[in-house]
């Protein structure tokens, strides 16, 4: 059933002339809209008094500070070695063919998101709590997306919902990985902190931060070990890991770490405070 769905899908969503559009890119606009509606209807039911200006200002900082720093972390992490891009310039700005790192875009959308606050005199901590109620809505569409571009599959399966991408992944049925990502760090991870930002007695700022952070990082510690690694960089330390699982060790580390703060701090929600 997966397979045919892949085969039926065009990662082309249209085009017109010179001009194309692809899923990838309309995922990280939807992705941005949902996050900020998602925010605004947290912000509601915590009593925040926050205006939409408010959370449009705080998405778009964080947006472009996540397409930034998603980029970067690729291409420092991921990608062809720098030689490579001084002689094809063009690609380090080739996003429409992937090449986007979640660990960088973690990084960048929290500076974003931090400058954009101090611009708005807003909480960074509350900010975080309630973009991160949202972001897993983001991330289940983006690697829906990953799937459609064919694009970070899994290893070889021999189960009914094996996939068969082509390409550079052969002729063999391989783990729909991404769509395997697209469910822990995307639907589960939204039903977690959802049923967190409806307790009667809201956790204290930065704990939905902090289990968005643990959360995440586990997720991918597990998909990693039937996702099959950038073919530039193989598995590392003689084919134990991956450098996705390399990355999102620190993750699992700082989730626990805001944890701990988080609740030994025990300071409640707020809004218009700054910090």
């Amino acid at each position: 059933m997966l397979n045919e769905l892949y085969h039926a899908l065009d990662p082309v969503a249209f085009s017109a002339g010179p001009i194309t559009i692809y899923w990838y890119g309309i995922a990280y606009i939807v992705g941005a809209v949902l996050t900020g509606v998602v925010m605004y209807r947290t912000q509601r039911r915590w009593g925040l008094g926050l205006t939409i200006e408010d959370i449009w200002v705080v998405v778009t900082g964080i947006v472009f500070g996540l397409i930034i720093g998603a980029r970067l972390f690729y291409l420092v992490f991921y990608g062809n070695g720098l030689l490579f891009y001084l002689q094809n310039p063009l690609q380090i700005i080739a996003v429409n063919q992937g090449g986007m790192s979640f660990h960088g875009g973690l990084v960048g959308g929290v500076i974003g998101g931090v400058l954009a606050c101090r611009s708005a005199g807003l909480s960074a901590w509350t900010i975080a709590d309630l973009a991160v109620c949202g972001a897993p809505l983001a991330l289940a569409i983006g690697r829906c997306a990953n799937f459609v571009n064919g694009e970070l599959w899994g290893k070889p399966t021999d189960l009914p919902w094996g996939v068969v991408f082509g390409g550079a992944a052969g002729d063999v049925a391989r783990h729909p990985s991404q769509l395997y990502e697209a469910l822990l760090e995307g639907i589960v991870l939204f039903t977690v902190l959802q049923i967190m930002s409806r307790r009667p007695k809201l956790p204290p700022q930065g704990a939905f931060m902090g289990v968005f952070v643990l959360g995440y990082g586990i997720a991918r510690i597990l998909v990693e070990f039937v996702r099959v690694p950038d073919a530039q960089l193989g598995y590392l330390f003689g084919g134990v890991v991956t450098m996705g699982q390399i990355l999102s060790l620190p993750l699992v580390l700082i989730g626990i770490g805001l944890l701990v703060y988080a609740y030994r701090a025990d300071r409640p929600q707020r809004g218009h405070l700054t910090d």
